[in-house]
């Protein structure tokens, strides 16, 4: 069975979110599904009003409230599109499927079918909050940036995965490169560990920006260098 919120917390506060606790173990995540399709979140900031920005959706995940949302990796962590924010202002202005040309605020009917089913067959329950209850691959090209606090240089690492916990975090999985034992890696390979569990870990960056880095392109390499010497 999964475990229902302990209803002796409704009147206690999230400090991190400002909510009620108990809505806060509500909008845990216990499902999640790969979004292939190629569908993205659309966006707006501060650096140009007029203009909105895309990412392509990682995956779309059930709530214990019953909500379906979409997932993008922002900044350093993955959030619910409709949650994002950042020091530019970044607002959440729907989602958006390119093939179609098509705007949309509400997930689309054939993913809140797909994970309410999973949800209700694979019912489960845990013993401790960090227990696993998915594994998905990275389909969108996901890398984490990589850096000493005070140093120049950087890493980029391929996210392998992205593994949902019983208490509704997700983590980006990346490779230990001495630990590999055979190739390729897939999602559950031993050699995986979590980036945010890395104290050198800074920032999740689609393959988009991951290239312009990796062809040492100046905007790029100056704007992330920013981010990574500002610790955020």
């Amino acid at each position: 069975m999964r475990c229902s919120p302990d209803q002796s917390n409704a009147n206690v506060i999230d400090l991190f979110t400002g909510k009620p606790l108990l809505e806060a173990q509500r909008e845990r995540f216990i499902r999640i599904s790969p979004e292939l399709d190629g569908l993205e979140m659309l966006y707006a900031n501060d650096t140009d009003k007029q203009k909105l920005f895309s990412l392509k959706i990682l995956c779309w995940a059930l709530r214990e409230n019953g909500e379906v949302v979409g997932l993008v990796p922002w900044l350093d962590k993955i959030i619910a599109c409709p949650d994002i924010d950042d020091p530019l202002n970044g607002k959440f202005e729907g989602y958006y499927d390119p093939g179609l040309e098509d705007i949309f605020f509400d997930a689309p009917i054939h993913k809140v079918v797909e994970l309410e089913s999973a949800a209700e067959y694979y019912e489960s329950s845990a013993e401790t909050p960090d227990a696993i209850v998915q594994e998905i691959p990275d389909t969108i090209g996901t890398h984490a940036v990589l850096s000493e606090r005070g140093s120049h240089s950087m890493t980029l690492s391929e996210v392998v995965s992205w593994r949902l916990y019983f208490d509704g975090h997700i983590s980006g999985m990346l490779v230990d490169p001495d630990k590999v034992a055979s190739t390729p890696v897939l999602p559950g390979d031993d050699c995986l560990f979590t980036a945010e569990d890395c104290p050198i870990f800074r920032y999740y960056f689609q393959h988009q920006i991951a290239n312009k880095i990796k062809a040492q392109d100046p905007e790029a390499i100056a704007a992330i260098s920013a981010l990574v010497d500002d610790g955020g």
